[in-house]
Parts: structure tokens; sequence; C-alpha cells
């Protein structure tokens, strides 16, 4: 027995020293693509990808919804939002949070600063959410609205902005605008082809040729609202980790740059 007794300590001895020898090497995937942040600028800024749940219109997604998931809001999800979380954790110092996703109507979404509104050209705001968006927009919160394409849906979503500000006008962003030079020097805006438009060859889809940032601002000229038209940012940031698709890389590049200028932006002015 005492023989057997040694041999047990000495094999758990040898376990515990192999265990030892091997765990530091053993790290979380996220974590282990975290250096350490030496640039301090934005220490103390906190963000959260806050993905909004909308209503569709009736004729988004017409014939093939099985879950909430399968509708035009969650269009990416959640790999952009992950992908976009972990970039802006790993190059700057701002405080990241796990994303999440409201609904306007929630009562959360007062905790948050930005929010993010997918194929908005597809959106159906409902009257009791058109105030609250306002409010929220005017007490100091960004919207990014992101991958919507061509004359039809920019209408679409034109005259759901009216309804949010009637009087206040719809601008053009472009350089020297300091949103280019927020964090990445970015000299011109970009167009973010959509993977089906990659695949086709082309940058563009639905006749949206030209990208344009555009923006509503608000009575201190801060940019409240930030229009991501005709490029999908989305897209480049989900399928930026698609080994598959090399000659996808340059548009994620890009849509990293510019989304993460459009974050660092919005919580610092």
């Amino acid at each position: 027995m005492t023989g057997c007794r040694r041999r047990s300590a000495w094999i758990a001895a040898l376990t515990c020293a192999a265990v030892a020898a091997i765990a530091p090497l053993v790290v979380p995937p996220a974590a282990a693509q975290l250096p350490t942040i030496t640039d301090g600028r934005f220490a103390g800024l906190e963000w959260t990808f806050v993905r909004i749940r909308y209503t569709p219109t009736p004729e988004a997604n017409p014939g093939f919804v099985v879950s909430p998931w399968d509708e035009t809001w969650a269009i990416d999800a959640p790999a952009a939002e992950q992908n976009l979380a972990r970039r802006i954790k790993v190059v700057t110092s701002i405080q990241v949070h796990d994303p999440i996703v409201l609904r306007l109507t929630d009562k959360r979404l007062w905790n948050y600063a930005w929010i993010y509104f997918v194929e908005p050209g597809t959106m159906k705001l409902l009257d009791e959410e058109v105030p609250i968006l306002q409010e929220f927009l005017l007490r100091g919160g960004t919207a990014m609205f992101d991958d919507f394409h061509g004359p039809y849906e920019w209408n679409t979503l034109e005259r759901t902005l009216k309804r949010v500000f009637p009087d206040r006008a719809i601008i053009e962003l472009e350089p020297p605008h300091s949103i280019f030079n927020a964090f990445y020097h970015i000299t011109a805006y970009p167009q973010i082809a959509g993977l089906g438009s990659f695949f086709a060859g082309r940058t563009w889809e639905k006749g949206g040729f030209a990208p344009h940032l555009r923006a509503v601002l608000d009575d201190a000229g801060r940019p409240m609202v930030l229009i991501n038209w005709n490029t999908d940012m989305g897209d480049g940031w989900e399928w930026s980790n698609a080994e598959d698709y090399p000659g996808y890389i340059k548009f994620t590049a890009d849509a990293y740059r510019m989304g993460i200028n459009e974050v660092v932006y919005s919580l610092t002015h």
C-alpha cells in the first residue's frame, strides 16, 4: 500500500508539474490579442456597441423570417460587433464592454452613448420611438446608420430622420473634417464592398455608386447622427477573420479605420 501511495504521489507531482509548465500558454483568444496600450489619450472613456432592434418594413424580409435574428436589424451580428469591439480594445485605451442589443424603448438605452442601426433603409420607426431617439441624440448620444444603398433606401432613411428632426438639415462630412483624423488619418471616405458585391467584382450595390458620410448636427455643431451611405462597414467588420477571402482584407482594413474614427470622434465630442 505504501508503494502504491508513493507511486500515486509521484504521478500526481509529475502531472501538476506538466500542467504548471503549459498553463501560461493557455490564454483566452480575446485576451491573447490584447497588447499593452501605451497611448493614453482615451483612458477613462468607455464604449459599448449597442445594436438597435427596430421593426422592419413589411417588404424587408419576404417569406424567410424564422426568428428575430433573421430580420434586417440583425444583419452581420454578432461577428461585426464582436470584431469591432475587439479591435477598439486592441488599438486604444478605451474601456470596451460586451456588445448588446436593445430596442429604443428599453430603459437601459440611457446608460449608453452610442447606438447602431444596420440596413436602415428597411426600418420602420414607430411613433413612440421618435421622441425617444430625438431626446437620446439631443442629450449627447450618437447614432450610426450603416449598410444601406441607392436612392430608394436613402429616401426611406431621409423620411425617417425628418420625423425625428423636421427642421435639421442632413449635411455632408468630408476631409478635412476632424472625424477623418480622430484616430487614424484618412484622406477620403471609403466605399466598403459588401461580401456579395466583392464576389461580383464591384464595390457598390443597388445603384449606390458613390459612398457618402453624412450627418445631422446638434445645436453646438456636433454630428449626432452619422450616416454611412453606399458603403457596408458591417460586412467589413464581420468578415475580417475570414481566411478564405484574402482579397477582402483591404475592405476590412478601411472599415476598421473609418469605424474606429467615428467611434472615437463620437466619444470625444
